[in-house]
């Protein structure tokens, strides 16, 4: 029997607590509701949580299937341009609760970083979200005067300092005032955040509301004042690259970025917040980009990757050469031979050649970004 050179994958789900119990178990067919919030699914070759494959009747992870013979599985273009390794990771991500306010470093910071302890891999981060359903992100500082007029509004004579950071443009001091506000005053302050963003009454004040809820001790319930907000409906799409301060908050979606796993916080956590490193690389003119897709693929300035999709009814001929994860999430589509349902994934070896898509559904797929 001819092996198919479309390798099915089993994937590795993150149960995180701002997670959903239903969309991606529904999406991969499995009961409703789940015991714990299933926050991402992996499909990639990252060590936190490799994907694994079966080929030729033997199962190993996809992490030990590229470094055994990264020429043959990545091809020698990508190899030479990233080693023996996937450069990116897919995901699938399900947002019931909002996710931390992070950061992500560039290349050059991961790099030094690492070297000195500081991130968990020596890559930056760069991402891609394309939404599945209707997603709430806030990405990329407001003009700094318009964060200014907005906090004015709450009437918090406690927020005077910070307001008068912003309204001068310093940005980056006014979010230390915030992260590093004494903690035996923070739910004070929160408290007259809540009654001011009450009384203003506009869907960004009520946001602040609904993360002070969740974080009664935190000033960067102040967010949605902050930075920008994206309403991004099924099929659009934004990319965040290093230095963009962001937030998810609720929403389902595919998600593919390089293969790191680095985040700086900046609050709406438990967990700890470097604040040095936050401040020196949050960039507060950087912003998101609207990516739209260009003969089926969503290109951006990332080399580390690009996504494509295929729709109900159309063909797309993906030319070989290069490593690719396929994920269907609708429908059913066939893929070199291999039909692939709702929930299923697939790697396609850079030695598989060309292959065919068509089908009834809906497949997106992870490639290298264009040199």
């Amino acid at each position: 029997m001819t092996e198919l050179p479309v390798d099915p994958l089993w994937n590795t789900v993150k149960n995180y607590d701002w997670g959903s119990r239903t969309a991606i178990a529904t999406l991969t067919g499995r009961p409703v509701p789940t015991s714990l919030p299933e926050a991402e699914m992996w499909l990639g070759a990252h060590p936190s949580g490799s994907s694994s494959l079966v080929r030729q009747g033997t199962r190993r992870s996809l992490a030990e299937t590229v470094a055994a013979d990264p020429l043959t599985e990545l091809g020698r273009p990508t190899a030479e341009r990233f080693g023996s390794r996937l450069p990116y990771l897919l995901k699938l991500i399900a947002v019931d609760l909002p996710l931390s306010l992070q950061v992500h470093p560039s290349q050059e910071q991961a790099e030094e970083g690492f070297a000195r302890g500081a991130y968990v891999d020596p890559f930056s981060k760069p991402e891609l979200i394309c939404a599945l359903t209707p997603f709430t992100a806030l990405a990329g500082f407001r003009a700094a005067r318009q964060a200014a007029e907005l906090l004015e509004e709450l009437g918090v004579p406690e927020l005077r300092p910070v307001i008068a950071l912003l309204a001068e443009e310093e940005t980056t001091a006014a979010l230390r005032v915030l992260v590093e506000w004494p903690a035996d005053s923070r739910r004070d302050l929160v408290a007259s955040i809540v009654r001011g963003a009450t009384a203003a009454g506009r869907p960004d004040h009520a946001l602040v509301v609904r993360l002070a809820d969740i974080h009664p001790e935190d000033p960067a319930c102040l967010a949605p004042l902050l930075l920008e907000r994206y309403e991004l409906e099924p099929g659009e799409a934004i990319f965040l690259g290093a230095g963009v301060l962001h937030c998810y908050l609720s929403g389902f979606g595919v998600e593919i970025m390089s293969g790191s796993d680095n985040v700086l916080r900046a609050g709406l956590t438990s967990k700890p917040i470097e604040v040095e490193e936050l401040l020196r690389v949050t960039v507060p003119s950087a912003l998101p980009l609207r990516v739209e897709p260009v003969k089926n693929v969503y290109r951006t300035p990332a080399p580390e990757f690009s996504l494509g999709s295929v729709s109900p009814g159309s063909g797309f001929l993906l030319e070989g050469g290069v490593p690719r994860i396929l994920l269907c999430t609708q429908g059913e589509v066939e893929a070199g031979g291999r039909t692939l349902r709702q929930g299923e994934s697939a790697f396609v070896s850079a030695a598989a050649g060309p292959i065919d898509l068509r089908g009834s559904g809906t497949l997106f797929w992870a490639e290298p970004g264009q040199q």
